[in-house]
């Protein structure tokens, strides 16, 4: 199949691009900075998703993963630029999945404003998108994922206290891996035939984590 994934120069993005190609698939990604991945089956392209989008066709899996924490440029990245990319490449005959990341932020609304907006309304979005899918007989789900070990939270994860900290919030002291979440995506988008508009929250168990006090 033919796989498209934004924001694949690393992270969960450069993971899931792996785990396709290493299934066999041919994998087609967009980023604003370059990529160290190399393989016949991979086309990389510098692009821009607020801007410009090439015409692509044939496209079987779309995984929405390129997103921003801060900046000016939040809401536009994370929300509007994903709708474009799905409007663009998603509603086509050969769709067989979209896949969304969102966030844990979606539903506990934790960290930066917009930054928690912006990935619920991503939530909100492929809950709209799977209305419209279903007529192709494809799905649209998304993954929240809570702390997961990726360049994006090196800044927590090169303080010892801090990442302490963050763990100590999880039920299971621990934060995933950006291959878990590319395992996860493989089977949400090529092994599961009847799950649709669900948001998957993959965080440990922290918003389960209380302290319940008679």
């Amino acid at each position: 199949m033919k796989i498209l994934i934004t924001g694949t120069s690393r992270g969960i993005g450069l993971a899931c691009a792996k785990k396709y190609l290493e299934m066999g698939h041919e994998v087609i990604g967009f980023d604003v900075a370059e990529s160290d991945l190399s393989s016949p089956s991979y086309t990389h392209m510098i692009v821009d998703i607020k801007k410009d989008l090439p015409d692509l066709d044939g496209i079987n899996v779309l995984i929405n993963n390129a997103g921003i924490q801060e900046g000016p440029d939040v809401i536009e990245t994370n929300l509007s630029a994903t709708i474009a990319v799905t409007e663009k490449y998603a509603f086509q005959d050969s769709i067989h999945s979209v896949l969304f990341m969102a966030s844990s932020s979606a539903s506990n609304g934790a960290e930066f404003p917009e930054y928690a907006a912006s990935k619920g309304g991503v939530v909100t979005y492929m809950k709209n998108t799977a209305l419209r899918l279903a007529k192709y007989g494809a799905t649209s789900n998304s993954i929240s994922a809570g702390g997961v070990y990726t360049p994006l939270n090196a800044h927590i994860m090169d303080d010892p206290k801090l990442m302490q900290q963050c763990l100590d919030e999880t039920l299971l002291g621990r934060w995933a891996s950006a291959e878990e979440i590319a395992d996860l995506s493989y089977y949400l988008t090529n092994v599961n035939k009847s799950m649709t508009g669900q948001d998957l929250l993959i965080d440990n168990g922290e918003q389960l984590k209380s302290n319940f006090i008679w």
